[in-house]
């Protein structure tokens, strides 16, 4: 029994340290994603990005109100979405101006031309009239033609769009009908035959990327509101490269510092605690890495807030047990009994911050979501690793023989 509580201590060991080195070093070099802590996003403030403010400009037709800029910001965040931005930060100032900040992008003007750019949609007959336009379109894909293997967008109309493009194809069979994006003739193709499905096809595209970019602005469709430029710049990394390497060595030193007193003054428990911590780092980070969890420094704040509430854990833990063994019971019936005391303060102290962390995720921004996420990430999984990693550690250790009463500070 001794010897099998050992061997599962030291495979268990073993497993951590093995996950450790997978993370930070680069064990097998044909394995691209390794190691895997290198797959974490950096946001603005680390990664430096583009930061774009746009004002809404009064136009023929177009009164700016609250309304039309909220919903103006609602399409540009479908758009960044689309495109595969992460944690885009996209906030109205004032009553006409909306600040656009996106990380790990380098081309300011790039940014521009795909969020304001209007990608208006019109179908024209051989004397310029204006037949269909893309405001009853109703999806847009991009797609490699399987014949000749260039990319496409193939659109697909509404009922009334499909029944108008029908009479029309049907009415100009032998003639062009143009397709006219932003007033840009795209292509001129000739009508052979009448098409009732209210499908079409946009070609001449040089790359698949190409054709999804305006397939994503035809799907997101016109913004309410004419946007123009204000202010567009470069974010240098300079100053998050600073800060994150400061940071870094901060929860580097603070870290080392927790461990060496959890070991002095609770000894056998804190080491346990100590390994603990270790897998909760771990756990912590491969879960960013799953949900592609972008870093900033309010979520290193917050990563670092929640690994002091999982040793706050600990603490409460080893003082329960403690107050068990002081009252002369055994070991095992201890550590089950302090246990059990300590997950009510336990639960207690950590529902309240998720409920605070929550509330701050639900009215905050940007990074502000971001260090709600990674709290409520850190805290969760702090519970997980207190309640259960850090008794089956207690439990395998006393098993294997460790039950001197000196090894517990008592």
């Amino acid at each position: 029994m001794r010897g099998r509580n050992i061997a599962k201590i030291v495979a268990l060991v073993a497993m951590v340290a093995f996950v450790g080195l997978l993370a930070v070093q680069q064990l097998f070099p044909s394995v691209p994603w390794l190691p895997w802590t290198k797959a974490i996003k950096l946001g603005l403030d680390l990664r430096g990005g583009v930061h774009v403010v746009l004002e809404a400009k009064e136009a023929p037709g177009v009164k700016i109100t609250d309304k039309a800029v909220k919903d103006t910001i609602a399409i540009l965040e479908e758009r960044v979405n689309q495109f595969g931005v992460t944690e885009p930060v996209i906030q109205q100032q004032g009553s006409r101006r909306i600040i656009v900040e996106v990380a790990g992008v380098k081309d300011p003007d790039a940014v521009v031309n795909t969020l304001i750019k209007a990608a208006f949609l019109e179908f024209k007959t051989e004397d310029g009239k204006t037949v269909l336009t893309g405001k009853h379109l109703k999806d847009a894909q991009d797609a490699l033609n399987p014949q000749s293997g260039k990319a496409e967008v193939n659109l697909t109309f509404d009922k009334e769009g499909a029944r108008i493009f029908a009479d029309v194809t049907a009415a100009n069979v032998g003639r062009p009908i143009g397709i006219f994006l932003d007033e840009q003739l795209i292509q001129n193709p000739v009508v052979k035959t009448p098409i009732p499905d209210g499908k079409a096809q946009i070609t001449g595209y040089a790359s698949l990327d190409e054709a999804h970019r305006v397939a994503v602005l035809l799907r997101s469709g016109a913004l309410p509101v004419k946007l123009e430029v204000m202010e567009k710049r470069t974010v240098g990394p300079t100053l998050g490269a600073d800060s994150l390497d400061r940071s870094i060595t901060a929860g580097l030193v603070g870290f080392g510092a927790i461990l060496l007193f959890m070991i002095a003054y609770y000894r056998l428990p804190g080491l346990v605690a100590n390994f603990a911590l270790v897998a909760y780092a771990l756990i912590v980070l491969l879960i960013y890495v799953a949900f592609k969890v972008t870093m900033t420094l309010p979520g290193i704040a917050g990563f670092l807030l929640s690994l002091g509430m999982a040793i706050d854990a600990n603490i409460i833990i080893f003082e329960r047990l403690k107050e068990e063994l002081r009252a002369k019971r055994t070991l095992r019936s201890a550590i089950d009994i302090g246990f059990k005391r300590a997950f009510v303060a336990i639960f207690d102290a950590n529902v309240t911050t998720v409920i605070a962390a929550i509330v701050l995720y639900y009215f905050g921004t940007g990074p502000i979501k971001g260090f709600a996420v990674t709290l409520t990430i850190g805290i969760l999984v702090s519970m997980f690793t207190a309640i259960t990693f850090t008794r089956f550690l207690l439990h395998a250790v006393a098993a294997a023989g460790a039950k001197n009463p000196k090894l517990y500070r008592m």
